[in-house]
């Protein structure tokens, strides 16, 4: 499920929710009001979730291929091939250790 429909399934929870608590009190049920606002909470917590799992790093299959071509061409215009890639693992170790 892509991101965007995860935050417009959060969207229509949450209007569903608040319309439920409105209504929840407006009725005088407690029972009805918390109900609303608990699932409207955690739809909010997935919606949390779901961002921090989708915001990392591209799948590391498309960046291996990236720096793959990266080197290619680095190589194709005149680099010394074995230096490129020392370079490159000289850059991942940093990267690790931060």
């Amino acid at each position: 499920m892509s991101p965007r429909a995860v935050r417009r399934i959060v969207v229509a929870v949450c209007v569903a929710g608040i319309g439920g608590m409105i209504a929840g009190s407006i009725a005088d049920n407690n029972g009805a009001a918390m109900t609303a606002g608990l699932v409207t909470a955690v739809a909010i917590l997935c919606l949390i979730v779901a961002t921090a799992v989708t915001a990392s790093a591209p799948p590391a299959e498309e960046s291996a291929a990236e720096v793959e071509a990266a080197i290619e061409a680095l190589v194709a215009g005149g680099a010394e091939e074995a230096e490129v890639r020392e370079l490159v693992r000289r850059a991942v170790r940093l990267g690790r250790a931060q």
